[in-house]
C-alpha cells in the first residue's frame, strides 16, 4: 500500500470557487491560545540552548575566537577619562595624521602614527596610577663598534620622583636603596646627548638622589600626571646639524611614543633656541616647557627620564633599549613635515607633467667650503633641464624647510647645510660635493647613509686636486695631497684648519655625469 503522507487531493471538496482554509491555520485554530503561547516560549528556549551549545563548541576550536579570548583576558584595564582639553588635542593630532596620510613602509613594524596611538593609551594608564613600584634603569652602553663618538648615560625612573631645579636634583623615593648610585646614594648626569669631553663641562649637571622615604624628600609644590624628561640644549646647538643630532632627533627618539603627554624640563635654557624650534617641541609635548635654570618649584612625577637616547648622527637604527619601538629616520621626516605643515611627501617624476622641470635647490655657503663657480654650475643644471633656485639656509627653519620640501633635488658642498635633507620629500635626490682630503668616512656617515635611511636617492661627487683651493696653499708633494690620512691622524684641529677651510671649483665637464645620474634617478 502506497503512502499518502505527501499526496494532495486533485480538487478541494466543496462548491466550485470556494477556497479551503490552509491546513496549518486550521490546525492552529484548534489549539487554545494559552497552550499556544506556552509552546512558542518552549520552542524559543530550545532553539536558544541549541545555538549556545554550537557557539561554545565553535569558540573552543576556532583560532579566531581563541585569540580574541586571549586578548580580552590579557588586555589592560580601560584608561581613565581624559580632560576635555587633552581629548581635543588628541583629536586634532588624529585629524592632522588623517589629512597628511601615512606613507607605506617595508618594515614589519607599526607606523609612527600607529605606534604613537598604542603608546599613548599605555602612557595614560601607567601615569594615572597613584602607586608605582620604584625602579631606575640607566643606559650606560655608550659606544657601538664603528661609531667613535661615545653616548652619554640616560636614566629612566618610575615611582615617587621629585624634581627640584633650584637644587639641580631629582629626588627618588627608593626605600631599598638599590640602583646605580654611589656611596652617597647619588647618580650625576650631564643630560646633553653628545658625550664630548670638550663641551660637557658647560652642561648643567643634574643629580639623582636616592632617598629612603617621602619624609626626607622636598615637599611637592606642583604635581604632574605625565612623565618628565630633563635634557640640555647646551653644546653645539645653533648649528643646524647639531640641533638635530644632539637634541631634536634624540628628543623624538625618547618621547615620540608619549603622543604629547610628557613634560619637558630644559637645562642651559636658551629662549631663542626654544622659540626657533617651538613647532617641534609643541608637536612632542602638549605642555609649556619648564626653564630648569630658573624654576623654584618642586615638581612631582610618577615617571621620568634624565637625559636623551641618541643613535648616530642623522641615523636612527633599531636597538633594544635606545629604540625598542623601531622608529626610523623616515618616521622623523614625517614628524617634521607634520610639525611644520610641509605638504610634499614625494618628488615630481619626470614625464608625469609635460614640460615640467625637476626643481633643484642649491645651497650657497658664505663661509668656508664655498662653491666658487656656483653660478656656472647653476647654468649647467638649467641647461640640462633643471629649474634651479639658489639660497642660503638662514634662521627661519620653517621658511627654508618649505623651500627644501618644494625641491626634487638638493645640492650642496659638504657641511651643515646638507642637514636640510630632512625636509626633502621621500624619494627626492641629495647631491653632496665632497671636498679634498679623504672625506669618505665623514661624507658617508654624516650625510650619505642618512640620506639612504631617509629613502632619498643619493649622488656624491669627490673633487680632485685641481678643484680645491688647497693647491694654492700647499705644494703637490705635501702630505695634504700625497697622504691626506695624515691630516686625520692629527685629530679634529688639523681637519678643521686644513680640510674644512678649503673652497672648491668643480670642473663642469667632470661634474656633468653626476647631474645626468640625478636625472636618471628621477625617472623612476
Amino acid at each position: 500500500m502506497s503512502s499518502t503522507a505527501y499526496t494532495r487531493p486533485s480538487k478541494p471538496p466543496g462548491p466550485a470557487g470556494e477556497r479551503r482554509p490552509p491546513r496549518l491555520a486550521k490546525e492552529l485554530g484548534r489549539i487554545e491560545p494559552k497552550k499556544l503561547g506556552i509552546g512558542l516560549v518552549a520552542g524559543c528556549c530550545l532553539a536558544l540552548l541549541t545555538y549556545i551549545s554550537f557557539a561554545r563548541l565553535f569558540a573552543i576550536y576556532s583560532p579566531v575566537f581563541e585569540s580574541t579570548s586571549l586578548v580580552m583576558k590579557n588586555s589592560a584595564p580601560p584608561a581613565p577619562t581624559l580632560p576635555d582639553a587633552v581629548l581635543t588635542q588628541h583629536e586634532s593630532k588624529a585629524e592632522d595624521e588623517k589629512d597628511l596620510g601615512e606613507e607605506e613602509t617595508d618594515r614589519k613594524v607599526p607606523s609612527f602614527a600607529e605606534a604613537t596611538e598604542v603608546e599613548e593609551k599605555e602612557t595614560v594608564t601607567k601615569t594615572s596610577g597613584s602607586e608605582t613600584e620604584p625602579t631606575i634603569t640607566c643606559d650606560e652602553n655608550g659606544v657601538d663598534e664603528g661609531f667613535p663618538y661615545a653616548r652619554p648615560s640616560v636614566c629612566a625612573l618610575a615611582g615617587d620622583i621629585r624634581v627640584s631645579p633650584k637644587e639641580k636634583a631629582m629626588f627618588f623615593v627608593n626605600p631599598s636603596g638599590a640602583g646605580p648610585f654611589d656611596a652617597a646614594g647619588e647618580k650625576k648626569i650631564r643630560p646633553y646627548a653628545r658625550k664630548d669631553t670638550f663641551l660637557l663641562p658647560g652642561v648643567v649637571e643634574v643629580t639623582i638622589k636616592s632617598v629612603s622615604s617621602p619624609a626626607v624628600a622636598p615637599v611637592c609644590t606642583r604635581t604632574h600626571n605625565v612623565p618628565a624628561v630633563v635634557f640640555s640644549i647646551a653644546g653645539y646647538t645653533d648649528n643646524f646639524f647639531h640641533d638635530n643630532t644632539d637634541v631634536l632627533i634624540p628628543l623624538f627618539l625618547t618621547t615620540a611614543h608619549f603622543a604629547g603627554e610628557v613634560q619637558f624640563l630644559i637645562t642651559n635654557f636658551k629662549p631663542w633656541w626654544v622659540h626657533k624650534f617651538t613647532p617641534l617641541l609643541k608637536k612632542l609635548s602638549n605642555y609649556e616647557v619648564i626653564n630648569f635654570d630658573k624654576d623654584d618649584e618642586v615638581h612631582c612625577f610618577r615617571r621620568g627620564h634624565l637625559g636623551l637616547y641618541r643613535d648616530r648622527d642623522l641615523i636612527i637604527s633599531p636597538h633594544p633599549t635606545r629604540n625598542p619601538r623601531n622608529y626610523s629616520m623616515v618616521d622623523y621626516n614625517r614628524f617634521l613635515r607634520r610639525a611644520f605643515g610641509l605638504p610634499r611627501d614625494s618628488p615630481a617624476v619626470l614625464g608625469e607633467v609635460t614640460g615640467a622641470k625637476p626643481k633643484m635647490l642649491m645651497i650657497e655657503r658664505k663661509g668656508t667650503r664655498k662653491l666658487l663657480n656656483l653660478r656656472d654650475v647653476a647654468a649647467l643644471c638649467e641647461e640640462l633641464g633643471f629649474a634651479v633656485t639658489v639660497a642660503e639656509a638662514g634662521a627661519d627653519v620653517r621658511g627654508f624647510g618649505e623651500m627644501v620640501n618644494a625641491a626634487d633635488v638638493l645640492l650642496a658642498v659638504h657641511g651643515a647645510g646638507l642637514t636640510n635633507q630632512i625636509f626633502l620629500p621621500t624619494g627626492a635626490v641629495l647631491v653632496q660635493i665632497v671636498p679634498w682630503g679623504k672625506m669618505d668616512w665623514m661624507a658617508t656617515n654624516f650625510y650619505g647613509q642618512p640620506a639612504r635611511d631617509m629613502r632619498l636617492r643619493y649622488v656624491e661627487y669627490y673633487v680632485s686636486e685641481e678643484e680645491t683651493t688647497l693647491k694654492d696653499k700647499y705644494p703637490r708633494d705635501h702630505y695634504v695631497f700625497k697622504n691626506p690620512m695624515a691630516i686625520h691622524a692629527q685629530g679634529w684641529p688639523a681637519l678643521a684648519e686644513i680640510v674644512m677651510k678649503q673652497d672648491v671649483m668643480v670642473n663642469l665637464t667632470r661634474f656633468k655625469p653626476s647631474l645626468l645620474k640625478v636625472l636618471d634617478e628621477l625617472q623612476d
